[in-house]
């Protein structure tokens, strides 16, 4: 893309969060779907800064995102209207529109949702951008200046505090993840906080005996070595369901579970084959697209049809797929 495409208003954070959601230069989309049921509905009419804000961003979301590099500071949805509300869903919508409108003074058309779907963003005739739901905040003077504002400016309840840092978000200095035997951090303080919300601890220990016997009930040919035992033990059982984009990857969900390669033993050797190693299976990525396997030097690999070495250790592997690093 050029360089004279992006809005002048615009960081490269806020350009790449665009980007990340669907947007592109010269994007369009037929806005009648959302359109008729506020109007048969509500009696909403969607005036021309609305039709031009929302023919180039409609249905873009980041509400879904997980934290992380690109994470806004305050995730959004835009949209005036879910395509399936119904005559109440709309009436809520034209109240609350109505209360925002005489707080600022000026009639206001819906253009979206903040705060987790609580506020709502509502855009004056003159291209003005407000936020609330009784009570309205100017937000911005323009439609571009909001996106950026979004992104990078306005903050709210997120789960972590994020900083600015050159081009992207990240947790602050004083966040600290767990630290190894050679006293550095394991890995992110962003991964820190996503192994923990999915039941990882320090001192983490879960017996690997049913897996083990499980796999070899299932194929004589899977034999766990000991770098996989110690995978499983600290990791084993935890699910991450994390999505969006991360940092040169998107982030996908991953599981540790090596019953999820129970039947595919024929997979695991020819990949073991290819690695030229004796690979272990301990769990899945990529919702099944993929399975994660351990050699006996700790090395962690991914594959499928083919195999790639994901990481050199388990703290490392564990990091690049929670924050979407390939």
């Amino acid at each position: 893309m050029k360089s004279d495409d992006v809005p002048a208003d615009w960081s490269p954070l806020t350009y790449r969060v665009l980007r990340s959601s669907g947007w592109y230069s010269g994007r369009t989309v037929p806005l009648e779907r959302y359109e008729k049921p506020l109007r048969d509905f509500g009696g909403l009419e969607m005036h021309e800064e609305g039709r031009r804000f929302l023919s180039e961003f409609a249905g873009l979301s980041t509400i879904t995102w997980t934290p992380g590099p690109l994470m806004p500071q305050s995730p959004f949805r835009l949209d005036p209207c879910d395509v399936n509300t119904d005559r109440k869903g709309v009436l809520q919508i034209r109240e609350a529109l109505l209360r925002m409108s005489e707080s600022a003074g000026v009639p206001l058309y819906p253009v979206g949702r903040v705060d987790e779907g609580m506020s709502y963003l509502g855009m004056a005739a003159d291209g003005s951008v407000y936020v609330g739901n009784d009570d309205a905040e100017l937000l911005a003077r323009g439609a571009y200046e909001v996106l950026e504002v979004l992104s990078v400016e306005r903050r709210t309840d997120a789960p972590l505090p994020f900083v600015m840092a050159g081009d992207h978000l990240e947790l602050p200095s004083d966040f600290v993840a767990t630290q190894g035997p050679d006293g550095a951090p394991r890995w992110s303080p962003e991964t820190e906080r996503v192994l923990r919300l999915a039941g990882w601890q320090p001192g983490r220990t879960v017996s690997t005996d049913s897996w083990e016997r499980a796999m070899r009930e299932a194929d004589e040919g899977y034999v766990m070595h000991e770098a996989a035992r110690l995978f499983l033990s600290e990791f084993g059982g935890l699910e991450v369901w994390e999505k969006g984009p991360g940092v040169n990857a998107a982030r996908s969900p991953f599981r540790i579970d090596p019953l999820l390669a129970k039947w595919d033993f024929e997979i695991i050797e020819s990949l073991s084959e290819d690695a030229e190693a004796q690979l272990y299976p301990v769990g899945d990525y990529s919702q099944g697209n993929f399975y994660l396997t351990v050699a006996e030097d700790g090395t962690v690999h991914l594959g499928m049809d083919d195999v790639e070495l994901l990481a050199d250790t388990a703290d490392e592997a564990l990091d690049k797929l929670v924050r979407g690093i390939r």
